[in-house]
């Protein structure tokens, strides 16, 4: 496909644990005051957005395996470094003579052999996220809060020993890394590219510069607690909670604005016409809702897996197409059910390629040319390791979400697991593991389980999700634990 006889360019760019709700403006901080991301809102409004959006593989690896592969990974992959013999997306763009540019700062998928830069023509990694091992120095580093409080001491440590000689706000992660987007953009606008974008915040540990953090939870004098033990809430003070609102709405706000230096540019060197924009994150995160912190339960070198409710499931997806393309589109809200695998399916359909994936380009959706469209969405961890440490999908239908317990018992040998910072814990159930099913469309905080009243809409979602693993040639000893689950088949 083409404008104008020119190939599409293609940017895609991803904003880790960035909530849906605050694509819209929509995410409380505190008393009203809302987060704000105008630069990304006025993308959405100008463009195609995707409402009903779901995360695939869960987390930050998982999801790039999906996305440069276009596969759902968690049948049989895990966190993992990529696979050599994985057929990636610039691969297959390399044969159609693009050339294509990774640009992130998010950790895990450079680091430790992970190789995720495999198949581009080039890549950069800005350096300092998490424990990231890029300074020694300083020596000496003062937590901002009490050390039981943090999920992991070194790592925040390392954090801040990272960026301690940050002074302007163009020193801050964020921004190194939409400049570094800007400046190849500059240099390779004439071409036909596929630059792909991965900004690990508003991802923990919070540090923007401290007048954001002010716009959201001013005056504030207790403990920042900007990298907390995930699980259960309860250890935080209300002040403390909404703090962590405040900081991560201030990290959300500092990304939008250099996400929005990377649009003026793009806007600037003349590329609308044929380029197509794509936003879009790996999950969400729980800030107090559902009375827990986090996107797990980890408890020193424990690691339980929570529920999957909407604040981590449901992603941001925003589709800007070329100017030419766009018509009558923009503006334009879809509300069918979509996943991250999809995203790699319409890129391949916008640059002419065959090539075929796990995905369904959305490209049809927007025509309206698409019947039959999928009646529910799969978001889970790796299930290659059966149920344990409470692993339950999530299957989302139009009205429905089904968060589905397996019987099975944990095994007597250990299992490790190295979600959700490449970090070895062991596997095991932490809080009450139990299906659950709502109704999201008059219930959309989750907040009254319905299995017991509609246990037909749960044993059909529970029947879909089987032959949808089947249909994907899912081992059956990863799918024999889902055949007998709590509340359905007792």
């Amino acid at each position: 496909m083409s404008c104008s006889g020119k190939k599409i360019n293609i940017i895609l760019i991803v904003s880790d644990t960035f909530r849906n709700d605050l694509l819209m403006e929509e995410f409380e901080v505190k008393n009203g005051r809302r987060a704000k991301v105008p630069k990304i809102k006025k993308l959405a409004e100008e463009s195609i957005l995707f409402s009903r959006a779901y995360c695939a593989s869960f987390p930050t690896v998982p999801n790039r395996h999906d996305l440069l592969t276009g596969k759902y990974t968690f049948t049989y992959s895990n966190w993992a470094p990529l696979p050599k013999e994985e057929v990636v997306l610039p691969q297959i763009l390399k044969k159609l003579g693009y050339v294509s540019m990774l640009i992130g700062d998010t950790p895990h998928i450079f680091k430790d052999g992970f190789n995720y830069d495999r198949g581009f023509d080039g890549w950069i990694w800005i350096r300092g996220q998490e424990d990231d091992r890029f300074r020694t120095d300083p020596e000496k580093i003062v937590l901002p809060c009490k050390p039981e409080k943090l999920r992991n001491v070194e790592t925040t440590i390392q954090h801040m020993r990272n960026n301690a000689l940050r002074v302007f706000e163009e020193d801050w992660i964020p921004a190194k890394t939409s400049n570094a987007a800007i400046r190849w953009l500059e240099k390779n606008y004439n071409r036909n590219f596929f630059l792909y974008v991965d900004f690990f915040d508003p991802h923990e540990p919070w540090d923007p510069p401290e007048y954001y953090v002010e716009r959201y939870d001013p005056n504030y004098e207790g403990e920042k607690v900007i990298y907390p033990m995930y699980g259960p809430s309860d250890y935080l003070t209300k002040e403390e909670l909404e703090h962590c609102r405040a900081m991560y709405a201030g990290e959300a706000t500092l990304v939008d604005k250099w996400i929005g230096m990377i649009l003026e540019k793009v806007e600037e060197l003349g590329l609308w016409e044929n380029t197509a924009m794509i936003f879009t994150s790996d999950h969400g995160f729980y800030l107090g809702e559902h009375k827990l912190i986090g996107k797990s339960i980890i408890m020193g070198n424990i690691h339980g897996l929570s529920p999957l409710y909407e604040e981590v499931a449901h992603i941001p997806l925003v589709l800007r197409l070329p100017e030419r393309m766009m018509n009558s589109k923009k503006g334009l809200k879809i509300d069918e059910l979509v996943q991250t695998p999809d995203i790699t399916a319409t890129i391949l359909e916008l640059v002419g390629s065959d090539y075929r994936v796990g995905g369904s380009s959305l490209l049809p959706l927007i025509k309206r040319e698409s019947s039959g469209w999928r009646e529910f969405a799969i978001s889970t961890p790796s299930l290659v390791h059966g149920a344990r440490g409470g692993l339950r999908p999530t299957i989302t239908s139009k009205d429905w979400s089904l968060i589905l317990s397996s019987f099975e018992e944990q095994a007597d040998e250990k299992e490790y697991t190295m979600i959700v910072d490449g970090k070895p814990r062991v596997l095991k159930p932490l809080g009450r593991i139990d299906t659950e099913l709502f109704n999201l469309k008059y219930d959309k905080r989750q907040e009254k389980n319905l299995i017991e009243d509609y246990k037909e809409v749960a044993i059909d979602l529970k029947e879909k999700f089987i032959e949808m693993l089947r249909k994907l040639n899912t081992k059956e000893e990863f799918i024999k634990p889902w055949l007998k689950c709590r509340r359905i088949d007792s």
